[in-house]
């Protein structure tokens, strides 16, 4: 009787270990050599590109899977939920050369980071599989998958019982478009994944405005009549009320540029977004881990990685934090997922596991993502209310906590609402961070950096005349030129770090950034930072309300704001409160003090800034206002004559550096200086000092 009540219950755990989450199937549908880098030497070891697709079931029950908002609404007649992930792998064609690490990269909107010739000559394996599932514009889903493709997630819609549609309130907004044509609803580049119930415009509301400002404030509100628009496809051959289509709008008056449009509309089957946390989670353990699938197709990867890190880009980054914080880091069996994480360029968390999520949503005003703690250890919310609380919380608690490298840009605290991970929301000290986090911060840098060089910060040789594009929904162009800081060498520097900090335990550099004790952090307005005065600038900018803040938004009831989970039922959301929020302080040339060492910024030829100013011209909505997440820089004047003719504060180019030999000596120096902190490899540390000996500077 004890021996079938043994069998019983093992054969219990049995069923029970075969339902876990876990990917059941792969498919390879291409292999293709991988060409060598362009412009580099022939690479030693030969590689492989092999892209297919990975066919996943989660069990609902688990409970790293019941914390994904509406899995019960997903299930298949069976209680299973699937999903279908692609990807694609970089790999040395002779797997004994390959040196033990994988990369698992998050492809940003679908797209594939290209793979680094650094980690080639390693013999690191990188993995990118998918995990945005919203099935709209660049991340629809396909039926095979190919290495030069886009990564797509599918997975099934929320239903109610007995397949009844589940239906909720969404917005859509439509900025800077002019014309009597139909528009698209956008969020980034990609359509909002959403559509109406119905085409009846009387159901939905649009309404236009003449101005938002970062607070939120919203001016000259105006209510479009139901009859003055509609759900269609118009064109100058075929005006109001042109063909029904539920992913345009028509305007029977046409779209004027200088004002914003939004709409609220019911929409219907949610997708069940967070399973691309549980997807992404799944695909790793199983290149990392598997020998093969459950039909004995083989890993291609098998027992040949024995570490591996997660790495994600701006949005990408922000997925890592955000799945991190969830627990996706455990897998099935219990144990750990990968042993680093490396969310670059990304301060906060994806706005990806509730009812309704945007994924592919930058900043605009009511984009979620910066709900619940950004920052890694327990602490308080005093100004929102929340509970104490971190991203490290839930990997804490289960042993499976990675070594974490996070670095920024200037852009990340100016557009990107970064510093309250530095400092919480009430901004009165600096929170600590865990011995498993290292934290970095460039200086004066765009989002991802600049192109880098010395000709690019000369005007008339490299520096353009025209301003950068900002980044976004269509929001226009920056007065400035492109800041050209680069992240590059820095990247190269900290990924010799990272890897031997996983690979060997060897630490890397302390963390260094802009901190409240060391005085290099201040509230972000000009008095606050030090900003000087300078041409081409209005005299008061960054005034306070000049950056991005962080808005406290009311998503309804049902929404969990420590987690960024459950059901947004207010669109727009309501705004509580504005956040305060810091910057860099800044030097007497307005570059900004408290980072890593970095050539160009220890050896300036301008002002480099995080931020930049919206111009007007054809997309006039953000006049004035900061443009978006890119950067701009102010070169200096070559003559101390020209300085003072355009009433310029900073030294010259030759009142700092004297002759071009002058310049290289300080790009030299400032070279060695890196070298010997750690963020700068002597091989790159040459070939910035060779570029400086070839620049156009002061000949």
């Amino acid at each position: 009787m004890m021996k079938s009540a043994l069998a019983a219950a093992l054969f219990g755990l049995v069923l029970c270990a075969g339902s876990h989450a876990r990917v059941t199937r792969i498919v390879i549908d291409e292999t293709l050599p991988l060409p060598a880098p362009a412009g580099g030497p022939a690479p030693q070891i030969a590689y492989e590109q092999v892209a297919g697709r990975a066919f996943g079931e989660l069990d609902p029950m688990l409970p790293g899977n019941a914390i994904i908002q509406d899995i019960e609404l997903a299930k298949d007649a069976d209680g299973t939920v699937r999903y279908v992930a692609s990807f694609v792998i970089y790999k040395p064609v002779d797997m004994r050369q390959a040196s033990g690490l994988m990369w698992h990269d998050v492809p940003n909107r679908g797209r594939v980071f290209p793979f680094a010739p650094q980690e080639r000559a390693f013999g690191d394996i990188m993995l990118a599989s998918a995990w945005q599932g919203d099935n709209s514009g660049a991340t629809a889903v396909r039926p095979t998958a190919s290495a030069a493709g886009m990564q797509f997630l599918q997975v099934p819609v929320a239903r109610g019982p007995g397949g009844t549609p589940v239906t909720g309130e969404v917005f859509g907004r439509i900025v800077n478009r002019a014309g009597a044509v139909s528009q698209p609803l956008l969020v980034q580049t990609n359509p909002v994944p959403y559509m109406p119930l119905s085409l009846d415009t009387a159901k939905s509301k649009l309404v236009s405005r003449g101005g938002e400002n970062t607070r939120g404030e919203v001016f000259d509100e105006v209510a479009t009549a139901a009859s003055d628009w509609a759900w269609a496809r118009c064109d100058a051959g075929n005006l109001f009320p042109g063909t029904p289509d539920p992913t345009q709008i028509c305007l029977k008056h046409g779209f004027d540029a200088a004002r914003l449009y939004q709409v609220v509309f019911t929409a219907a089957d949610p997708y069940v977004l967070g399973i691309g946390f549980a997807a992404w989670r799944d695909v790793g353990a199983f290149f990392k881990n598997a020998a093969a699938d459950d039909a004995g197709t083989p890993n291609p990867l098998a027992k040949r990685v024995t570490h591996s890190i997660a790495r994600g880009i701006s949005q990408s980054g922000n997925f890592l934090r955000g799945w991190l914080h969830l627990g996706f880091n455990q897998d099935e069996a219990g144990g750990m997922v990968h042993d680093g994480l490396w969310p670059i360029i990304a301060g906060r968390r994806i706005a990806l596991n509730f009812r309704w999520a945007q994924p592919d949503g930058v900043l605009e005003l009511y984009q979620a993502g910066s709900e619940g703690p950004q920052w890694w250890l327990a602490h308080p919310d005093p100004v929102r209310g929340g509970p104490a609380s971190g991203i490290l919380d839930r990997c804490a608690a289960t042993h499976t906590c990675p070594k974490i490298i996070e670095h920024f840009g200037s852009a990340e605290v100016w557009a990107l609402k970064l510093t309250p991970e530095w400092v919480g929301t009430d901004g009165k000290a600096d929170l600590p961070l865990p011995q498993n986090v290292r934290r970095y911060y460039i200086a004066s840098s765009t989002h991802g950096g600049g192109a880098g060089g010395f000709d690019s910060s000369l005007p008339g040789v490299g520096l353009p005349k025209t301003g950068a594009a900002c980044p976004g929904n269509n929001f226009g162009v920056g007065v400035l030129p492109a800041n050209p800081v680069p992240h590059t060498q820095t990247v190269n520097a900290l990924r010799v770090h990272f890897r031997d900090w996983v690979m060997k335990g060897t630490p890397p550099p302390p963390s260094r950034y802009p901190t409240l004790a060391q005085q290099t952090l201040a509230e972000a307005h000009k008095a606050a930072i030090g900003f000087p005065t300078l041409p081409g600038l209005r005299a008061t900018v960054p005034e306070p309300d000049f950056i991005m803040p962080v808005h406290d938004y009311d998503w309804g009831p049902q929404f969990n704001a420590r987690d960024g989970s459950g059901v947004a039922s207010v669109a727009p959301p309501r705004i509580r409160q504005v956040l305060r929020m810091f910057a860099p302080k800044v030097d007497a040339d307005g570059n900004e003090l408290g980072g890593v060492p970095v050539v160009l910024l220890d050896a300036p030829l301008g002002t480099y800034l995080g931020w930049n100013i919206t111009a007007g011209g054809a997309r006039p909505f953000h006049k004035e206002q900061i443009c978006d997440y890119v950067g701009g820089m102010i070169p200096f004047a070559r003559t101390a004559g020209e300085r003072q003719a355009s009433g310029d504060p900073r030294p010259s180019l030759q009142e700092r550096y004297g002759s071009h030999d002058g310049y290289v000596a300080a790009v030299t120096k400032a070279a060695s200086h890196a070298v010997a902190e750690g963020f700068l490899l002597q091989p790159d540390a040459a070939a910035l000092i060779n570029a400086a000996q070839a620049s156009a500077v002061l000949r």
